[in-house]
Formats: structure tokens, sequence, C-alpha cells
């Protein structure tokens, strides 16, 4: 019986609860002690691993979990409330990154064909880590997280048409214009497919599978549809992780979202650290030893100028400048498939073998920077809004009903000021409705806020943390502050905010963790 697999995960678990301990001690995030192990158990290290390939389907399965356990979180509602941010936000960040790299690879003495496909490989971002942290600092539902996700989710599908003009930049021929028409032939059909399969075809499997009161079934039934739907959309050209997440969205429209959700998170977690080990396995550390001030060089540069096209990306939705540092900042590493094009590449010559360890460590340097860049990114979005830059591009460019003039003030006495309308805010509002209470809600999302005023609600765009937006608000006659949102440090800044504003007025803030509780507690008195 052959077990050099079993060996293998036997090394790769038992050195990362080694790795891991001491990470937890020293308080490295767990993506870069997962990315230290592949390192060490790698071909480049010590060389512990034998069955590689089948370590990468692992880590392949680990990558389509996560995306079916972000989309079982998401719904179709909430795709279509951010539509906007996918398709220009998207394409903004995507197509000017990919212009500014184009600009500076030829400078360097790169061919055009070159230069365009090392702007698609720096356009990409890591769909898996950025969403592993984002889902770990709970930070999923907050206006950057969403932002995020959008162009995450624009990148995934824009990856096709990468793949399908690898050749023609290569100068082959072989490829032909009907490709395109094809591919938007397919994306039409899974589009349809998607939403039949979410109105009956899923809900009807499952609720015959729940009638069993059998467990197991219902477990292997989630199985079986998240990964028929990944390898659908995988054979139609898409690739298996956005598969996955629309696997995800479509069971999110059910009600066993819930009962499935626990069920996968644990298979999730066990694959998902088999993904960040296997990319560390690619590094030749060696590389790094010998060329470090090149690759430090060049992942600077790559995580400098990203986050600033996806900044402007951003600001160009209309957001604020705070919120466009955030999305920037955690979009600025390269992305996982960004090793697939370049792969493809490699098989046409695009770019030289001289080129290929360089690439690999400056990606997985720009990854294991990410925990450490998302952790420090407030308090740099903070700084920046302190500085004295213009009101327009910190409170961004869509028209603020809160701060441009007191016409626009809602006429409100003894009332409850909302921060946030995602589940909590709308539950809020819902109870001061039916207690017949004046509100009124601040929300950052332009298309959440365009959709709830059309519903009627009392709803206005604005940062909630400015003394203008909440005078808008007439926060001097406000009895309750009620801040629900998924961001820690504004949080604070809107608790201080408002108490210096109105010294009597009863504030309410939600919070995740105790430890949270005493600098609200703070600011608050």
């Amino acid at each position: 019986m052959e077990t050099h697999l079993l060996n293998d995960i036997l090394i790769i678990f038992g050195l990362s609860v080694v790795v891991l301990f001491f990470c937890h001690r020293i308080h490295v995030p767990t993506i870069v002690g997962f990315l230290l192990t592949g390192v060490l158990v790698g071909p480049y290290g010590f060389g512990l691993i034998e069955a590689v390939r089948d370590v990468n389907v692992l880590a392949e399965i680990g990558v389509v979990l996560l995306l079916f356990t972000i989309g079982i979180e998401f719904s179709f509602e909430n795709l279509l409330r951010i539509k906007r941010s996918v398709l220009i936000g998207g394409a903004l960040q995507v197509s000017m990154t990919i212009a500014l790299a184009f600009f500076l690879s030829t400078k360097a003495g790169f061919n055009m064909g070159q230069a365009l496909f090392i702007g698609f490989l720096v356009s990409l971002s890591s769909t898996a880590i950025v969403l592993k942290v984002l889902q770990e600092r709970a930070d999923m539902e907050s206006p950057y997280g969403q932002l995020a996700l959008a162009i995450l989710i624009f990148q995934d599908i824009i990856v096709v048409p990468m793949m399908l003009l690898i050749p023609l930049l290569a100068g082959a021929t072989d490829q032909g214009q009907g490709s395109i028409w094809i591919l938007l032939l397919k994306v039409f059909g899974i589009i349809v497919f998607l939403i039949v399969s979410a109105k009956w075809i899923v809900p009807y499997i499952l609720y015959q599978t729940v009638r069993t009161r059998s467990r197991e079934l219902f477990l292997l039934s989630i199985l079986v549809i998240c990964f028929a739907i990944a390898i659908l959309t995988n054979a139609l050209g898409l690739s298996l992780a956005l598969g996955a997440f629309f696997a995800g969205l479509i069971i999110s429209e059910t009600e066993y979202s819930h009962e499935t959700l626990g069920n996968i998170i644990p298979f999730k977690d066990v694959f998902t650290s088999m993904f960040f080990v296997s990319i560390g396995m690619l590094m030749d550390i060696t590389y790094l030893i010998h060329h470090p001030f090149l690759v430090l060089l060049v992942a600077l540069a790559i995580l400098f100028f990203k986050s600033l096209m996806t900044i402007l990306s951003v600001l160009f939705l209309g957001f604020p400048l705070r919120i466009g540092i955030l999305t920037g900042l955690s979009l600025s590493q390269v992305g996982e498939f960004s090793f697939v094009l370049f792969m493809k590449g490699s098989e046409y010559g695009l770019l030289g073998s001289d080129l290929h360890q360089l690439f690999l460590n400056v990606v997985i340097l720009t990854m294991g920077l990410t925990p450490f860049i998302l952790s420090l990114s407030p308090r740099v979005a903070d700084g920046m809004v302190k500085r004295p830059l213009p009101q327009l591009l910190k409170k961004g460019f869509l028209k603020d009903t809160l701060s441009d003039g007191t016409s626009r003030k809602p006429h409100l006495k003894d009332h409850i000021i909302i921060v946030g309308f995602g589940l909590n805010g709308k539950n809020i509002a819902k109870a001061a409705r039916v207690a017949k209470i004046p509100y009124v809600i601040i929300e950052m999302n332009p298309e959440t806020v365009k959709i709830e005023r059309d519903k009627g609600e009392p709803i206005y765009y604005g940062d909630a943390s400015q003394e203008p937006v909440l005078e808008g608000t007439r926060v001097k006659e406000a009895r309750t502050l009620v801040v629900v949102i998924s961001d820690p440090a504004a949080t604070r800044r809107i608790v201080r905010t408002a108490r210096n504003m109105n010294a009597g007025m009863h504030i309410i803030a939600r919070t995740r963790f105790i430890t949270e509780v005493n600098p609200l507690w703070f600011y608050s008195h």
C-alpha cells in the first residue's frame, strides 16, 4: 500500500503545529506560519515532501472550499448590490494596473508582448489570502471588505480572457477571434444555470436530503453540489474557485445555508492551510538570500503602485479616501492565479527562465506581507485622513447629503442615529419603526444608500466619524447613537466625535472582542 501522501500530510500538519505555535507566541499571523512551513518542507527547503502534485490537489480543494463558504455567507442580493463595484471598480483596477506595469516594463527593456503579460500577472490579487484575512478580522461586511470582494470577483473572471490572449502576446496565431464570443456564450449559460439552480434544483435536492434526517447524507450532498458546480464552470473555461463561489451563492438562497456553513468550515480550515503550505513550497529561499535587494525592491514597487491604482479606482467610484486606502492595501499583493498565467506564458516563452524564481519570490513575499499590511492599514488610513487634504478627497466624490448644507438635515429630535445598515442596522431600524421612534441612518456604501432610499428609508451617505456628517443628522438633538459597523478603528473615532458633540447622548457600539470594550469606554467618556 502506497503511503507517500499520508506521510506527507503527517509531516505537513506536524511541522505546521510547531511553526504555528511559535508564530502564535511571537504574534505572527497563521498564514505566514503556513507559508514558512511550505518553505521548510518543500523541494527548495529540506525536501521532506514526495507527493508534491497530490499536495497541490489538496491545496486546490482548500481554495474551492474557502470560496464556497464566502459564497454561502454572501447572497445574490449582495452580489447585485455591489455590481457597480464589480464591473466598474474591478475593470478600473485591473486596466490601470496593467497600463502602469506595461509602461514600467517597456522602460525596463521588455518588448510589448512581455510588458503586457507582466501587467496581467501584477494586476491579479490573492483571493484566498485576502478573503481568509478578512474573514478572520470579521471585515467581510465592511465597506472596504465588500469592495475588495467585488474587485476580486472581477479579477477571477478576467483571468479567462487573459489566458486566451497569451498565445497572441507570444506571437502565436492558433487562437481564433471567435474564442471571446464563445466565452461570452459560456458565461451567459452559467448565469442562466445559476439562476435555475438557485430557484428550483438545489432547494429541491436539499429538501429531499433534509427529510431523511441523515447528517452524513446532507454533508455529502453539499460537497457534491459544491464540487459539481466548480468542475462545471472550470470545464467551461472559468476557475474552480469562481465556480465554488457561485455554488455558495446558490446555497445562500436556501434555508439550509447556516447548517451548511457549520458542516463545511472544519473541512475548509484544514484544506485551506494546505493551500498556503503549497505556495510556500514553490519558494527557493537561496534565491532570496543571493538577491535580497532585487526581490525586496520589486516586491515593494508592486505593493506601492498596485495599492495606488486600487485607491484611484475606489475614489473614482465615489468612496472616501480612507476606504480607498484600506481597499488598496488589502489588494496590493500578487495572487495565486498569477501562477497559472505565469506557467501558461512560460509554455510560449513569454518570459525567460531567469525570471522564474524572481517572480515566485516576489509573489510569495507580497503574499506573506499581506496579513501585516492589513493589520497596519487602519493606522495608515487614519494618518492620511488627518493630513491637510481636500475635503472632497476625504469624503468622496459622491454627493454627501449630510454635510452640504442645513437644508438637507432631517428635522428630528430625540431620535436614534444608526451608523451602518447591515443586518444589525436593518433590525434596529425595523424595531424603531415598530416602536414609532424617529431614526436616521448613516451608511458608507453608496449602492446601499441608493437602494434603501428608494424604499423610503431615511438613509444618508457619509462618514460618521466626520463632524459635518454627524451634524447633518442633528446629533445634538439625538437621544441615542447606535454604531454597528465592522471597523473597530472607525467605531472608536465615531464614538469619540459623537461624545464631543453631545455629552448626554446614549451610545451603543457593537464589538467583536472583549478587548475592544475598554478603548470604546475610554473614548465615550
